[in-house]
């Protein structure tokens, strides 16, 4: 018994000896914790370097763009051809994809040999050789009587600037092939297959072996985002955030990126872990100085790695008892299946002295225990290696995602990974010890890059027909310059039907005169009392105007909020509530007992007949308090007062917001004539030729309009841009058939409109894996200020996805670049629309007063206008198109509607004053 444990002693010692004497042998490849964080830390340095525009053409790893926007969401279906192109071998498959729910995927494959003369030959005679093998794949299987997409896995290193081109930098992998280099690879396979004839294929995608690992493993678990392969040579791709990449256009988005990282170290960064080893097979390679990590990681090179340290090891007696055979001075004889068999768990000694054996030595116990222990630090220091730069890419993606903890998964092909016994489970440890931040699932690619390439493919084809139905659905939103000049003379010819006697009943656009006469002029001065009702809050304020100073206002106001039962219930309850809220503010500034001229902003279309009368034409905005349609809104109010008995006021003036936005902006600028709403609602207000307001007395002078060119279109004559959005947002309105423009330019309703999309692009399957959740079948719950922040510039989609995951929407980073064109195409057409309106406006003005040139000022108000990034810009640029003699400059308004009920009421009193004085 005493001398089984003392031999099994000796064993053990024996083999630590090995094991020590190897190691000292070989520290340079044993990594550190330290080092490999190094490394990884400079494998994040160079990809930055390549991704970056300035510094990618001295950049080593090169991160190129592959055009592949997404991975799948197992929604593609139907039959691809596959060809993979990267070895001594090359695949041809047929796959097809069924969507059953559970994402079948059958294939068929034949593998063809590529004789040695092709490899050393032209590229013509290999794409040649390629298409004739294709051309019998296809009649072998009774392929050929349609038209088949097929996609092309091509190993080696391209520029890519779409996804059915790319130009080949360098072979790699031993390929020598003539007259390749700086060609497109597409345009020679299709010339090729050209060339062979009889075979029907569309070459729709070309991608990377590592591309099509990552799509393959995508299809089954989409939470995959990386690629790597570990094979005969070694490559790993990412999905990338769009606005990181200089050199495509666009910074919406993701995109998968083809890192190249076998080229890691070329520049030298790498230089002081290469060790002498790794230099002479660098030196003995085809392409010496080139893919300096994928010739320390590799399994082209990596049993070669081995004979050079079993050489040598030997060569100073430290193996073999110093004996060299001729098979291990010969290049090539030591492979990395080798390595493999080395390693296993049970019987890998074994395995190694008959190896050994086979290449003429003659080895001992200890001899076998230290080749095994070489081999594990070789293929050890591979999975390091690749770990190390592994988790930099994965430490990119979460900040890339602002996430503290990243859980994503990994594609992994290579004959490395799938046939070595522990490099798998060694580099998974790595991983998780580097990235502890970053939960990783490493997914074997089960059928290679090829299925891959056919995924590609079939992605290809589902999103270039879904771009195609989103793209068919946005453009009726598109308005061409003819459109808008249409819109632009419809818009006019109205305004002209409005004020003329005969023709105004039957108008679309009212044209409601005010009987405010001129803009203020600075002179006007004294305390206000004035109320604001336009929404669902009322505001009462004091307005004190100083005089012959401009910018002299103050004011002092309080904030009611009107219930909706108040809004939709009687006009008395609604009227009621206004005069408690003024008694209630009276109270709070002890004015009680001052009888103050007072001007009232209403903000909805009235038919005036004075200054202080107007009878409320019809309710907007989604008040619809009974009984108050077709009266006097001020009677109302006053008789209100009656009934409440507690005070008196002298109510001067009904205001118009509209009117309120251009007397106020004309009290800082004497050119404002014009008032422009965009906002909850959309109106414009002008200083109208009292000679061409048909139905008010008077010829002299000027009287402001207020257009509520809201209405425009309800005699059908904007049918021809309404789209079936629009109409669906009509009907399901308080108003059905009325308020048509503004119902296609206003905050009320895009953020519906935008809603009524979404829905219908859902149900196509187009959005949201085509589940409509019960929040997005919510009136109103898209509000148009979700519009305004999701088109932000400087918005990401991260944020745009926060939004939509605010409102139950769980969104792929593809669903929010498609919400956010959807939004841009509304608000577009929104703000083009005002500006066409508003050309039709200036134009007439121009003409009115016989000017070649008109500079005019436009006072804007409304949260459209002020809040969205965009609206303003589009607005001004459509009025400067459409009306190109006319310099108009937007001012916007400081507090319109309570400011300017105050300026009117002090006009129209100076005006009553200036009528009553003997001339």
């Amino acid at each position: 018994m005493f001398a089984v444990h003392l031999l099994s002693f000796y064993f053990s010692k024996l083999q630590e000896d090995q094991i020590k004497k190897v190691d000292r042998y070989l520290y340079a490849m044993r990594l550190s914790d330290d080092q490999l964080a190094d490394i990884s830390a400079r494998f994040r340095r160079e990809m930055e370097k390549g991704l970056s525009n300035e510094s990618n053409a001295t950049a080593a790893v090169k991160m190129l763009p592959t055009h592949v926007y997404s991975t799948p969401d197992g929604s593609e279906k139907g039959e691809f051809l596959a060809l993979d192109l990267g070895g001594s071998k090359f695949k041809v498959l047929q796959v097809k994809v069924s969507e059953d729910g559970k994402g079948k995927v059958q294939m068929e494959s034949e593998t063809f040999p590529i004789p040695e003369e092709i490899l050393n030959g032209r590229g013509t005679e290999l794409f040649e050789h390629v298409a004739e093998s294709l051309k019998s794949f296809l009649q072998q299987h009774h392929i050929n009587h349609t038209r088949k997409p097929l996609g092309f896995t091509f190993s080696f290193p391209c520029v890519q600037s779409k996804i059915d081109e790319g130009v080949l930098l360098s072979w790699s992998k031993n390929f020598k092939v003539r007259g390749v280099q700086g060609n497109n690879v597409v345009q020679l396979l299709r010339k090729a297959i050209q060339k062979v004839g009889d075979v029907d294929v569309d070459v729709l995608a070309m991608v990377n072996d590592t591309v099509g690992a990552m799509m393959t493993c995508g299809y089954d678990d989409q939470n995959c985002e990386v690629g790597v392969i570990i094979g005969t040579g070694t490559n790993a791709c990412y999905m990338e955030e769009m606005r990181h990449i200089d050199r495509v256009e666009g910074d919406e988005g993701r995109m998968c990126i083809n890192t190249e990282w076998g080229a890691f170290g070329d520049d030298g960064v790498l230089d002081d872990f290469i060790t002498s080893f790794d230099r002479e097979i660098d030196a003995a390679s085809i392409n010496p100085g080139k893919q300096l990590f994928e010739k320390m990681v590799s399994g082209m090179y990596m049993g070669e790695l081995v004979r050079l340290i079993l050489l040598k090891m030997a060569k100073k007696s430290l193996l073999f008892r110093g004996q060299v055979s001729d098979a291990l001075r010969t290049k090539g004889t030591f492979q990395t299946k080798h390595i493999c068999l080395i390693e296993q768990y049970k019987g890998g000694l074994e395995n190694t002295k008959e190896i050994l054996e086979d290449l003429g030595l003659n080895p001992s116990e200890d001899d076998c225990i230290a080749v095994q222990h070489v081999c594990t630090i070789v293929s050890f220091r591979s999975a390091n290696l690749v770990a190390a730069a592994l988790a930099a890419i994965l430490t990119q993606i979460r900040e890339n995602k602002k996430l503290k903890t990243l859980r994503t998964t990994v594609g992994v092909d290579g004959t490395v990974y799938r046939t070595h016994p522990q490099y798998p489970k060694r580099l998974h440890k790595v991983v998780r010890h580097l990235v502890p931040d970053c939960h990783v699932r490493f997914v074997l690619s089960e059928s290679g890059s090829a299925k891959g390439a056919a995924m590609v493919t079939a992605l290809a084809q589902r999103l270039e027909s879904q771009r195609k139905e989103i793209d068919d659905t946005l453009a009726t939103f598109a308005l061409s310059p003819t459109q808008l000049q249409e819109v632009k003379a419809k818009m006019r010819v109205e305004l002209e039907r409005g004020l003329k006697k005969d023709s105004h009943p039957t108008a679309s656009v009212k044209m409601l005169p005010t009987y405010v006469y001129r803009t203020p002029d600075g002179t006007e001065r004294g305390k206000y009392l004035a109320l604001d009702l336009g929404g669902t809050n009322f505001r009462v304020l004091v307005v004190k105007i100083r005089t012959g100073m401009r910018n002299s206002v103050r004011m002092y106001n309080k904030i009611y909020a009107i219930p909706l039962e108040i809004m939709q219930g009687t006009g008395e309850e609604l009227f009621d509530l206004i005069v408690q809220c003024i008694s209630d503010f009276l109270d709070y500034m002890g004015m009680k007992n001052t009888r103050l001229p007072l001007g009232f902003t209403f903000s909805f279309p009235c038919n005036q007949t004075g200054i202080d009368k107007g009878d409320l034409v019809s309710w907007t905005k989604g008040f619809k308090a009974t009984d108050c349609e077709g009266y006097d809104v001020v009677d109302m109010l006053r008789e209100a007062i009656k009934r409440r008995n507690e005070f008196d006021l002298d109510i001067v003036a009904i205001v118009n917001d509209t009117v309120g936005t251009m007397m106020t902006c004309a009290y800082e600028d004497p050119k404002c004539q014009i008032g422009l709403i965009a906002g909850t609602g959309s109106n414009v207000c002008y200083m109208e030729e009292m000679n061409n307001i048909e139905f008010v007395e008077g010829d002299e002078g000027q009287m402001c309009v207020n257009t509520e060119w809201g209405g425009f279109g309800e005699n059908d004559n904007t049918e021809d841009i309404r789209t079936r959005y629009d109409r669906e947002v009509d009907g399901g309105s308080l108003n059905p058939g009325k308020q048509r423009f503004e119902k296609m330019t206003s905050g009320m309703y895009l953020g519906e409109i935008v809603r009524q999309i979404l829905i219908d692009l859902t149900k196509r399957g187009l959005l949201f894996r085509g589940r409509i959740t019960e929040r997005l079948k919510t009136k109103g719950i898209f509000e148009t200020k979700f519009l305004s922040q999701i088109e932000s510039d400087r918005l990401a989609l991260l944020q745009v996805r926060s939004i939509l995951q605010s409102l139950g929407l769980d969104s792929t980073c593809d669903d929010s670049i498609i919400v956010k064109e959807v939004c841009g195409a509304v608000s577009r057409r929104a703000a083009q629309l005002c500006g066409a309106g508003m050309a039709a406006v200036v134009d007439k003005i121009r003409e009115n007063r016989g000017l070649d040139h008109l500079e005019i000022t436009v006072g804007v108000d409304g949260t459209l206008y002020k809040l969205h990034p965009h609206f303003s810009t589009i607005l001004k640029d459509t009025v400067r198109e459409l009306a190109p003699n006319c310099k108009v400059d937007f001012i916007l308004s400081e507090d319109g509607s309570g400011k300017g009920a105050a300026l009117i009421t002090a006009v129209a009193q100076q005006h009553h004053i200036e009528k009553q004085e003997p001339h």
